[in-house]
């Protein structure tokens, strides 16, 4: 914002030409004619009234009005804390007030009476919040186009002429007051010119020296949206430029600290997430759960500060237009209309991916069983129930397969997307791929491929005593079919000659009454918020109608009751095991 210059006691304008006359400075007067007259109608003189008009946004978060100030000190009260406002630094008492707390309703209340300059700097004494609220309708009313990004340098002068063009006095002017009242209170037929050269000065601090009323209204014009006026009435936005918050959003992962939308408090459920801007555009949000949900983000600057877009398509409670209204060290405040916001916090701590020895650390850790697998869009599930993946630090990779291990080969490839999983198997081409690692965590990992999908589940059956039970009891002895039941329909009969033979390996046989042997499978016992039992007997096998992901339901052992669960959690199928005394 810019900064106004102290209030001087202004005499009127005759009285101001007596009172600037015979200074002792020396001044560069030139000669001048008929069309250097300064007119108080002029476009230059106009522009030159905008610059020294006062500018009272510096204190919005009291009185909420550009086009007027309090004039210090003034007393408030912030959520019941009394402040005292003695130099424009104390604003920021105020904000921290409002900031000590995320989720209350801030209230300011103004101890009267007070002093309020308006935008022609006079000053009015104001009694109640209620007259303060008239002053600032009626200001308000005015177009707010003072220019902030620019100041004339003081002092300057002005020449006063006879009807002849001699000088008879010069005007000195030494602070926007006396500028914007003597132009005001110029009166028709009083011949003045502005004394060139003129110094200006940039909202940055660099000046521009002019030399013609022509220069000096290019200049002016030039100037008036090289800077934020922070006329928005956001007090929170620190004047940041959109380059300045891009750069910010990128520099380091964001945390979400609270998320409301439509005034419902969303914060248990997203708290936790971070957000990964990237400069190409790219946002990516992480799930607690690891997820990592990707989508794009844009900024732009508007009336009312900068503004951020999000879209995603499964994120919908983030896909939103968010308005900017606090910026502070660590803290990004958004919001919109309708009870929405977004508190984000600075992390540079978190990693956004981890580096391709940590993937290899975690792959090695355990073994990987594939839980949901797509290729090409076609459901290769049934294929790879109780097919787990072991990753050995040599680069190989091993299948297990009907309890017998296919070896390939496996890499952590740094790829433009980000890290990729490469593995090879002779006989297995359709796990040949470049695997981008979409999510990795100490529990899953997501890999993708155009149309392909693989998710992988940790499996350390050696740390889950549950899991060594099962085990210990399916590899003892054989089991028979008990009970096998399509909703109501009972199909016991059609399987209650064979029985099943699983062996520490993960493989198992089917034998038949006279325990030959007529098929083989695969099975898995692990856990998935409970216990499952995968059976895979093949595509091609007359027992493929068993292959699923089983619950257990019930265990002992001597018996194990699995059920095939619908989507809403009812019981489509049942499966009892029993074992052969």
């Amino acid at each position: 914002m810019k900064t106004n210059f102290k209030l001087l006691f202004v005499l009127p304008f005759f009285a101001l030409l007596m009172f600037s006359s015979c200074q002792d400075e020396v001044m560069e007067i030139t000669e001048t004619n008929e069309e250097q007259v300064f007119e108080a109608d002029s476009e230059v003189a106009e522009l030159m009234s905008k610059v020294a008009t006062y500018d009272g946004s510096k204190d919005n978060i009291i009185d909420g009005a550009n086009e007027l100030s309090l004039k210090l000190p003034v007393t408030v009260i912030a959520n019941g804390e009394q402040i005292v406002v003695a130099s424009v630094e104390d604003y920021n008492k105020i904000e921290a007030n409002f900031d000590a707390f995320e989720d209350d309703d801030d209230s300011l209340e103004i101890v009267y009476p007070v002093t309020v300059t308006l935008r022609d700097h006079s000053e009015v004494v104001v009694n109640s919040r209620t007259e303060l609220d008239a002053l600032r309708d009626n200001s308000t009313d005015e177009e707010d186009d003072d220019i902030e990004c620019i100041d004339f340098k003081y002092p300057i002068s002005f020449s006063v002429y006879d009807p002849n063009f001699q000088v008879i006095d010069v005007i000195t002017v030494e602070n926007d007051t006396q500028l914007y009242r003597f132009i005001h209170n110029l009166e028709a037929g009083v011949l003045v010119s502005l004394n060139f050269p003129v110094t200006m000065i940039y909202a940055d601090g660099s000046t521009i020296e002019v030399h013609t009323y022509f220069e000096l209204a290019r200049v002016i014009l030039e100037a008036r949206h090289i800077c934020d006026e922070d006329d928005d009435n956001d007090y929170n936005d620190d004047d940041f430029t959109i380059e300045r918050l891009n750069s910010l959003l990128v520099s380091c992962p964001w945390v979400v600290h609270d998320l409301r939308r439509n005034n419902s408090d969303l914060a248990n459920e997203y708290r936790e997430y971070v957000m990964f801007f990237f400069e190409n555009g790219v946002v990516k949000v992480r799930a607690r759960n690891g997820d990592m949900l990707t989508g794009e983000w844009s900024t732009v600057m508007t009336d009312h500060g900068p503004k951020i877009t999000l879209e995603f398509d499964t994120l919908v409670d983030f896909t939103l237009q968010w308005f900017v209204y606090e910026i502070e060290p660590g803290k990004i405040k958004l919001y919109t209309e309708g009870g929405n916001r977004i508190i984000l916090r600075k992390n540079c701590d978190v990693a956004h991916e981890p580096t391709p020895e940590q993937v290899e650390a975690i792959l090695q850790e355990c073994i990987w069983r594939i839980a949901r697998i797509y290729i090409d869009n076609n459901d290769h599930d049934q294929e790879y129930i109780g097919t787990p993946l072991k990753f050995e630090s040599d680069g190989v990779v091993k299948l297990r397969v009907n309890g017998e291990f296919i070896t390939g080969t496996w890499d952590i490839l740094s790829t433009s997307a980000g890290l990729a999983l490469q593995m090879s198997f002779d006989n297995r081409p359709e796990l040949n791929l470049y695997w981008l690692i979409r999510v990795i965590n100490e529990e899953k990992v997501v890999l993708v491929n155009n149309n392909s999908e693989m998710l992988l589940r940790r499996h350390c059956p050696d740390n889950d005593g549950d899991i060594l039970y099962i085990n210990d009891i399916l590899i003892d002895g054989l089991w028979n079919f008990a009970l096998y039941q399509i909703e109501n329909d009972i199909l016991t009969d059609q399987y209650s000659m064979f029985s099943i033979d699983f062996f520490a390996n993960g493989g198992l046989k089917i034998l038949n009454p006279n325990e030959q042997v007529v098929d083989y499978g695969a099975w898995l016992a692990y856990r998935n918020e409970g216990l499952y039992l995968g059976l895979n007997f093949g595509l091609d096998s007359g027992f493929s109608e068993f292959n699923h992901r089983w619950k257990i339901v019930e265990i002992s052992e001597t018996r194990i009751e699995l059920h095939d669960l619908s989507s809403t959690g009812l019981i489509e199928r049942k499966l009892v095991l029993e074992k052969t005394l």
